[in-house]
């Protein structure tokens, strides 16, 4: 019994570092610029798949830059919650 605690004990402490390490590892990536981003990079955003990402360019071509993250809930398919989960992930 003691032995099993002492296992999960070690796995739970392994899957705190390497949530730590995925952690430091998002924060380092390049915020995405989505007045200039292609499909392909757009859709690497939470909650973007191609199809909102196609979406998205097309809402740019046709009513103008977005100015802030808000400014995506133009886009058919995304709202407050998609953008909050995205936010920290945009430039402009």
């Amino acid at each position: 019994m003691t032995l099993t605690l002492r296992g999960m004990v070690l796995a739970l402490l392994f899957c705190i570092a390497l949530g730590g390490v995925s952690t430091a590892m998002a924060q380092e990536v390049a915020p995405i610029n989505v007045n200039t981003a292609d499909a392909e990079l757009l859709a690497e955003l939470p909650g973007v798949g191609p199809s909102r990402a196609e979406a998205i360019i097309e809402e740019r071509e046709t009513n103008g830059d977005f100015t802030d993250a808000d400014d995506l809930t133009r886009v058919s398919g995304i709202g407050p919650v998609t953008v909050d989960r995205m936010r920290d992930q945009l430039d402009f």
